[in-house]
């Protein structure tokens, strides 16, 4: 399996990360520790959480995910966790005046996640919203502090807009900062817009690597929900109804045919037209049960045709 670098650093990936966003939520601590060792197991290496999960379930605080990616690192011992990237992020709403990207923040956020995720150092630290309170170059400058302290070894950030991202890239080149060297954006076969219309040319050209989230529309381009009748099959079925409209509908018929051509799954099709995009290290997504999570890996063995990337291009342009 070929690793992908992250961006300008030495941070080497291979072409599919593992959304944490399910742990604690959707997959309890035995489930979670089930599927974190198969996705290892099969040689993937890369883990994306954020201090925040899952606070929008009830009773919970947020820290969840992390907690159990933590528990499982302790459990698993010092020779996986010399094996995986792990990726969280930071800077929403926890609650009590605990958000943004302000440097006193920032130093409180980093020792709180490294305690729950029973580490020294996060591989991947990201931002998790841009924070307009806040001056970039001061959230860059607190990122420095963090990476020599040797808790962070690389930074990125998710949910900017591009002239933000540019922004930020230009003060790090003048300022000699660290710079964000990964973007984690909403983008997927059913939403290609807000990227591909100005971030795609923007981590194009400042060399960023993007792993983007949501890689299969809340589950919607694994063909499950077809109709409305459909919603109810999972938790997450109320996200999905946006897409039951033409385009939607048109798009899965495209992943099912090219899907039937390689036996293959309209989940691994989708996951699979994203790796082959440019500048994308590796999509995001999450299971909830073992098999779910064979069903996905496969994507990374996948290799679609110049004919079959057109087909998704047509069917997936509103």
């Amino acid at each position: 399996m070929q690793m992908r670098q992250l961006g300008r650093s030495p941070l080497r990936i291979a072409p599919l990360m593992l959304g944490g966003n399910v742990f604690g939520w959707t997959a309890d601590e035995a489930t979670s520790f089930a599927l974190l060792d198969a996705f290892v197991g099969a040689g993937f290496n890369a883990i994306d959480t954020a201090d925040v999960y899952s606070r929008w379930v009830p009773g919970h605080q947020g820290g969840e995910s992390e907690t159990i990616i933590g528990a499982w690192l302790k459990a698993r011992g010092p020779s996986v966790r010399e094996k995986v990237v792990i990726a969280t992020k930071l800077g929403l709403d926890l609650g009590e005046g605990r958000s943004g990207l302000s440097k006193a923040w920032m130093a409180k956020a980093v020792d709180a996640s490294l305690q729950r995720l029973a580490t020294d150092h996060i591989d991947l630290y990201q931002a998790h919203r841009d924070d307009p309170a806040t001056p970039l170059e001061a959230t860059l400058e607190g990122f420095a502090d963090l990476i020599a302290a040797g808790k962070v070894r690389v930074i990125g950030a998710s949910n900017y807009s591009s002239a933000r991202l540019a922004e930020a890239l230009d003060i790090s080149a003048r300022r000699s900062l660290p710079r964000f060297e990964t973007l984690q954006p909403l983008y997927n076969l059913v939403e290609r817009p807000a990227y591909e219309a100005e971030l795609k040319g923007v981590c194009e050209t400042q060399g960023l690597s993007v792993i983007p989230y949501y890689s299969l529309a809340s589950g919607f381009l694994t063909g499950k929900y077809r109709r409305e009748a459909d919603l109810s099959k999972s938790p997450r079925g109320g996200g999905v109804k946006k897409y039951l409209n033409g385009l939607g509908l048109t798009t899965l018929k495209a992943l099912d045919e090219i899907a039937a051509q390689h036996s293959a799954t309209p989940a691994q099709v989708a996951l699979a037209w994203l790796m082959a995009q440019p500048t994308i290290a590796a999509p995001i997504a999450s299971a909830t049960s073992v098999e779910q999570l064979s069903d996905i890996l496969k994507a990374a063995s996948l290799s679609l045709s110049a004919a079959d990337l057109s087909r998704l291009d047509a069917a997936s342009v509103a």
